[in-house]
């Protein structure tokens, strides 16, 4: 591990610190909070974990690299993007299945399309394709997931069987995948279209949008299931 004095004003590696603390953290209380939850719950809630967990890892890796270097290459970021994205679009096909019987097309669609989502992003960034047609792309397949989210079978389902607590968690889970997963395209055409940009506020925007969406996302899950079972043991 590196070891090294942060200056007051030295924010961006900050932010690596702030997120690698907040995801063990969270790890931990959404490990534990799944002995909590009624059964159906508990695949969630521990797949959140494992997210959680995944990222912590990542961002274990990515702080020394950018102690030691000041430096974090699109490679790096997006190796834990390969990870988290696809499985949190999985985690809301799984939290709609826990009330709620979920076509398995459903489930193979969303996770390609997350796959897809991620690739091209990092394709158009890294100059394999045209930097707008992967920005389109990625776009597209966004918008696609949003739309089985707010449009598809996940919504329905979710009006038709979904319990007061599992509509409103659904509801930030949402608004998480559309207002937080909106800075990574919004970063990505600022950098590719409007010029250079400084690496620390990037590194801190991303930083501290992982933070949001990551986090807030398992732990929305975790506290749909209390309230669940606060209700079924008053």
């Amino acid at each position: 591990m590196i070891v090294k004095l942060l200056e007051v004003h030295d924010v961006a590696s900050g932010t690596f610190a702030l997120v690698l603390i907040g995801m063990l953290a969270a790890t931990l209380l959404l490990l534990v909070g799944s002995a909590w939850v009624p059964r159906r719950w508990k695949l969630t809630v521990a797949l959140s974990g494992i997210v959680t967990l995944a990222s912590a890892a990542h961002y274990a890796i990515a702080n020394d690299i950018w102690l030691e270097t000041g430096q974090m290459t699109m490679i790096h970021r997006y190796v834990g993007w390969f990870v988290t994205v696809p499985l949190q679009v999985v985690i809301l096909y799984f939290f709609v299945r826990s009330y709620a019987q979920v076509p398995v097309g459903v489930f193979w669609r969303l996770l390609v399309a997350a796959v897809l989502y991620v690739a091209a992003r990092y394709m158009g960034e890294a100059n394999l394709m045209y930097p707008t047609l992967g920005f389109l792309i990625s776009l597209a397949l966004w918008l696609y997931i949003l739309g089985e989210a707010f449009f598809g079978k996940l919504a329905e389902r979710t009006i038709r069987h979904g319990s007061e607590h599992a509509r409103r968690g659904f509801f930030w889970l949402r608004l998480i995948m559309t207002i937080g997963w909106a800075v990574y395209p919004l970063a990505y055409f600022i950098a590719a279209f409007t010029g250079p940009v400084e690496m620390r506020y990037l590194v801190t925007t991303y930083n501290l949008a992982d933070f949001v969406n990551v986090i807030a996302f398992g732990l929305t899950i975790l506290s749909v299931g209390l309230r669940e079972a606060s209700t079924s043991n008053p």
